[in-house]
């Protein structure tokens, strides 16, 4: 199992997964199809199934063209927003393309019907993958746009916090320096932070890419993930769990510089997918 990490729109990863022995492959979150036919093209591979994610236009829209392109393409979700969705998939579901297996994790607060997947090869001895969307970010978490802090915990905690620490973490989205600024504002004595906010930094100006990290790192600079930590709980001001939880991301929604900060509305606009039809495809 290979996994192709492929930058695209401003900040957005999509990813293809290759199985070496029969040179198929697995797309997840295809947002722009161009790119990913090259990348399919390049890798003389064939494209078996999409897992989509969520059903945001970022990680979505190019679930049609490539339906259209590939007929019987299997595209997962758990979002009846979700374009082209043919299998709608629920938490714990098993699946199986070639040797690569995929568990299905609900992670529902981002939109309410976000799933993260979980993949490895049996007797394999690369470590597994989670391709997480927005829901767990290097450094950070997603946005609470259709749930709650109580959901983002569940999440976090108990069902993607407790997989195996070697996993490794394929995000949705570049925002790792921006997420590592914010974790040292709140630990600003954690050494592992500063560490990996140099390299973060370095990489992003040799644009480079900072996944994946492996949760086992997430742990120990990811403040998203060290709710516990007496330096946390101190800057959140808060010391249950949850409540921690609810205020790293309101103050991390906040840590923005003015010039940097959307119009809110435009922000709604983009996540609800009405720009898309402006959009050229790529």
């Amino acid at each position: 199992m290979r996994v192709k990490v492929i930058s695209v729109l401003e900040d957005n990863y999509m990813y293809l997964v290759i199985e070496e022995s029969t040179r198929d492959a697995v797309a997840v979150d295809a947002a722009v199809p161009k790119r990913l036919l090259e990348i399919i093209r390049k890798e003389d591979v064939v494209l078996r199934a999409i897992l989509t994610t969520h059903h945001h236009w970022d990680h979505a829209r190019g679930n049609e063209e490539l339906a259209q392109l590939f007929p019987g393409l299997r595209v997962f979700g758990a979002d009846e927003r979700i374009g082209a969705l043919t299998h709608k998939v629920t938490h714990g579901q098993e699946l199986t393309f070639g040797a690569i297996r995929v568990r299905c994790l609900f992670t529902p607060c981002h939109t309410s019907g976000h799933m993260c997947y979980f993949m490895w090869e049996d007797d394999s001895p690369d470590a597994p993958a989670l391709f997480s969307g927005d829901t767990l970010f290097v450094g950070g978490c997603g946005q609470f746009f259709e749930g709650t802090a109580e959901q983002m915990h569940t999440n976090l905690t108990q069902i993607l916090g407790t997989l195996p620490k070697d996993t490794k973490i394929f995000c949705g989205h570049e925002c790792t320096v921006r997420n590592l600024k914010f974790a040292l504002k709140v630990e600003p004595e954690n050494e592992v932070v500063k560490e990996k906010l140099a390299w973060a930094r370095q990489r992003d100006d040799e644009d480079l890419p900072t996944v994946p990290s492996t949760l086992q790192e997430e742990f120990l600079y990811n403040p998203f993930l060290r709710l516990t930590e007496e330096a946390v709980q101190r800057f959140a001001g808060r010391t249950e769990p949850v409540e921690v939880l609810r205020a790293l991301r309101s103050e991390r929604d906040k840590f923005k510089k003015p010039k940097e900060r959307p119009n809110p509305q435009a922000v709604l606009a983009f996540d609800w997918g009405l720009f898309g039809p402006f959009l050229e495809k790529e």
